[in-house]
């Protein structure tokens, strides 16, 4: 696809409903007056996973809030602007609400686009290379049928608030996080490993909270899209070059 002078952008770890609903809330807002001036010259938008601290999608309900963050997205889509949205290992319990209500994109697994000649491959990153095993197994128990059939028994007020102490724990555990070294970072693996059999230009991942932009091979790229936590980091691409941006 060629842009033609509009942009593709990227941007992932909202973690909307924490800490509080007052920096949520404030977050939120910031997210909406981004979602809003790139609306301008955006060709597409790639929202790539933990948008919310936690999602599980009932049959009749949904976990409360987020209306701004959500109608804007339906305001976006609605100008025919696509929306993609990956689900990430906090909100992976996304079904077809947001397809149905707002005409999102939803990916469930990583997704390969190419975009004024350069290849893309993105996705959110949990699960992704080496190591890690723990989660990978527990994200096995997450995505089973079964297990999600069970969940959903429970009563969302039981439900939501039981996800939602789990949920901390597994943020917990990544905040503070530094760069840990090419050869320990499992995304930078991965991309390397994907490299031996198909070139790409940009590998696009989110999960790490950590704004990274390196180079991984020839003319290869590793990006990590950072947080909007403690980093407010996106990625834009032009047609030509892709930059890693701080919104303040």
């Amino acid at each position: 696809m060629k842009l033609n002078g509009k942009k593709i952008y990227f941007a992932s770890d909202f973690h909307l409903g924490v800490p509080t609903a007052e920096a949520s809330l404030e977050r939120e807002k910031l997210l909406v007056k981004w979602l809003e001036e790139i609306r301008t010259d955006a060709e597409e938008i790639y929202l790539v996973g933990d948008l919310f601290d936690f999602w599980f999608e009932y049959d009749t309900a949904v976990p409360r809030g987020f209306t701004r963050f959500l109608g804007k997205l339906g305001e976006i889509t609605d100008a025919g602007i696509p929306v993609h949205i990956f689900t990430g290992n906090h909100d992976m319990w996304m079904f077809d609400y947001l397809e149905k209500e707002l005409n999102i994109i939803l990916h469930k697994e990583p997704l390969e686009k190419e975009y004024s000649g350069k290849k893309f491959f993105i996705g959110h990153g949990d699960g992704l290379g080496p190591g890690d095993h723990g989660f990978k197994l527990i994200k096995q128990v997450f995505a089973n049928k079964t297990a999600q059939w069970l969940f959903a028994k429970l009563h969302p007020d039981w439900g939501i608030k039981l996800a939602k102490y789990w949920s901390g724990k597994s943020r917990d555990s990544q905040e503070d996080e530094i760069f840990l070294g090419e050869n320990e970072e499992w995304l930078i693996q991965y991309a390397k490993e994907k490299l031996e059999t198909e070139h790409f230009d940009f590998f696009i991942f989110g999960h790490r909270h950590l704004p990274l932009y390196m180079n991984v091979g020839s003319g290869s790229f590793y990006i990590n899209l950072g947080d909007w936590i403690t980093h407010n980091t996106f990625a834009v691409f032009d047609g030509k070059t892709l930059e890693l941006k701080k919104y303040s």
